[in-house]
């Protein structure tokens, strides 16, 4: 397999070089022309050349510009350093700095041969989000309600997704390279659940809080909070009012002033790296579950002025046993239990930006250029896809790497993914092509989460093709590194190898709305001696440790989110992870 120049090469020629800017280089790091619109061919040239003209008129995509020499290696900002930790060991737990997380090293593809660390040579370096989940909390579509019968149906600090995803862009934006070899991080990647209720409200904030900008977390009434946080309900966390409800009961505090400072304007800077998306179910289905031609009704109810708050248990148990073992993917079961419960709903303000938005809506929301931040146009999307009604894409990270963007979610319904055969063909298409460069795919969902083979309603000759038939695919290639995913709200390394020697590494991260809220840098590294090392470093949000329930400010919430995820009643605490899933060095065998 021919190899150019790594990363850390190509930053130091840069450096030397006159002051004009390296195109080539430009464009490899910015990722700012795709290689192919996940259409089954490559762009047309016309296509091409209007992306590259783009980029080379706009210098933010360049991206981070390397330094003049290699950045020391580091730890601080990252768990490696330190961890939140509770101060204390009964109810409601106070969150404090505690003892960061060692890095494991992980030979179960290849062995780890002594001396690399003097040899390896950067090539590339990322951070991935996944599973923001950005919520407009006072969605009338939303089953809250549930929580009666499963506590952690509806967390309690839901509210503030938007400010504990700035707070993440903070952290990003603080860092200073890569943390083992010091050089540069090329990119951002999102691997989907971006949003949460698939509402053109919600996919205005996401694109803000990445690419920068004012945001107001709030729908229906512009001045008041409405929803179950002010329903006087015992069922949720009351956190304005003196009500004991259940979450009190375990410690929760008392806060006055937190619903308006919940739905107050937030400000993001926008992240200082290129970021790329990827499409999560809860991006493309109604609530996460039903399928993209879901029962007409529930758009309906989505943008009106009625909401749901309260069932019973056994209703509550019934309507989530439905939507787990997927009985309505159409949604018309939901449809007939919103209407059995039509006089038990509560009047709220209306709002048309609650509407469902569509897979054309989500790509033209990301070719946007008041949300192009730095770049790249499009954010891996392209107008080829918006043409073909695709929502996969192949970018160029480095000189010898090639990152490729999978559409997981199954149209058909459900929360479980698949990938059709026409996109599958592409992917193997896409890695013959670039058989010379290694690879690195991303998805929303795991392998072991593709188990939902419903046909497309709009292409249902497109068989839906599993996880394990993916792997099996990943593993004809040698080219392939990694599988890097989320889904399943938890830190999880899973070694795949094949018997004819091939083998990559699947890199599942956790959530960043549930407890430990994380996102993860990846560094791909050339060993000169046969191997290639992967190693991994989590991340938390920028906000301190320690939260003040007196601080109400745009920090003040980004810490409190944190730490009322680590309290949610009901949340798993098992979600970080064993140590070999946190901070690793990840070695397997490349020719």
């Amino acid at each position: 397999m021919s190899r150019t120049r790594s990363v850390a090469t190509s930053a130091a020629r840069k450096d030397r070089e006159a002051p004009e800017i390296n195109r080539r280089t430009v464009l490899a790091a910015a990722g700012a022309v795709s290689l192919s619109a996940g259409i089954g061919y490559a762009l047309r040239p016309t296509d091409s050349e209007a992306a590259a003209a783009a980029a080379a008129e706009q210098p933010v995509a360049e991206g981070r510009k390397a330094p003049a020499a290699a950045l020391a290696p580091y730890t601080k900002g990252t768990t490696l350093a330190s961890v939140a930790a509770p101060r204390n060991s009964s109810g409601y737990q106070r969150l404090g700095d505690g003892a960061g997380w060692t890095r494991v090293l992980r030979s179960d593809l290849a062995a780890a041969r002594p001396g690399r660390e003097n040899r390896r040579t950067a090539l590339a370096a990322f951070v991935q989000f996944t599973d923001l989940h950005l919520m407009d909390v006072q969605h009338p579509l939303r089953l809250e309600y549930v929580r009666v019968h499963d506590r952690h149906a509806w967390r309690p600090h839901e509210a503030l997704t938007v400010p504990g995803a700035v707070s993440l862009v903070e952290r990003v934006n603080a860092l200073r390279g890569a943390p083992v070899t010091g050089s540069p991080l090329h990119f951002v990647m999102t691997t989907g659940d971006n949003t949460d209720n698939n509402a053109h409200s919600e996919l205005e904030w996401f694109m803000k809080v990445m690419s920068g900008g004012r945001i107001t977390p709030n729908t229906g009434d512009p001045h008041h909070y409405e929803g179950v946080q002010n329903s006087g309900m015992k069922l949720y966390w009351q956190a304005s009012s003196t009500v004991r409800d259940q979450d009190k009961s375990v410690g929760f505090p008392h806060l006055a002033g937190y619903l308006a400072a919940a739905i107050r304007e937030v400000r993001s800077p926008g992240l200082n790296l290129p970021w790329y998306s990827t499409v999560g179910n809860h991006d493309a289905l109604p609530l996460g579950c039903f399928g993209s031609h879901a029962d007409p009704y529930l758009a309906e109810a989505a943008v009106a002025g009625k909401k749901l708050m309260s069932v019973g248990d056994a209703e509550a148990k019934k309507l989530q046993d439905t939507i787990r073992t997927a009985q309505d993917p159409k949604g018309s079961g939901y449809r007939d239990f919103l209407k059995a419960h039509a006089r038990s709903m509560r009047s709220v303000t209306g709002d048309e930006r609650r509407a469902p938005y569509t897979p054309a809506d989500y790509l033209k929301a990301h070719l946007d250029p008041a949300y192009q931040g730095l770049g790249p146009v499009g954010h891996g999307y392209s107008s080829a896809n918006l043409a073909a009604g695709t929502q996969y894409y192949a970018f160029r990270v480095s000189d010898d790497v090639i990152g490729i963007s999978l559409d997981t979610t199954d149209a058909g319904g459900h929360y479980d993914g698949s990938v059709g055969t026409v996109q599958l063909a592409w992917l193997e298409k896409t890695l013959k092509e670039n058989k010379d460069s290694y690879a690195v795919v991303f998805s929303h969902h795991t392998s072991k989460s593709m188990t939902n083979t419903r046909p497309d309603p709009a292409h249902p000759g497109d068989r839906r093709h599993t996880g394990t038939e993916l792997v099996t695919l990943l593993n004809r290639h040698a080219n392939v590194l990694a599988w890097v995913n989320g889904h399943i709200h938890r830190n999880l390394i899973t070694p795949h190898k094949a018997s004819n020697g091939n083998s990559f590494w699947e890199i599942t991260t956790a959530s960043h709305v549930d407890h430990p809220q994380l996102a993860r840098i990846v560094e791909l590294v050339d060993n000169k001696d046969g191997t290639i090392s992967l190693f991994t470093t989590l991340i938390e949000s920028a906000a301190p440790h320690r939260t003040d329930f007196a601080d109400l400010s745009q920090t003040g919430l980004a810490a409190l989110y944190r730490e009322l995820a680590f309290n949610a009643p009901g949340a798993g605490k098992a979600l970080a992870g064993n140590t070999t899933d946190r901070n690793t060095e990840l070695v397997l065998r490349k020719a």
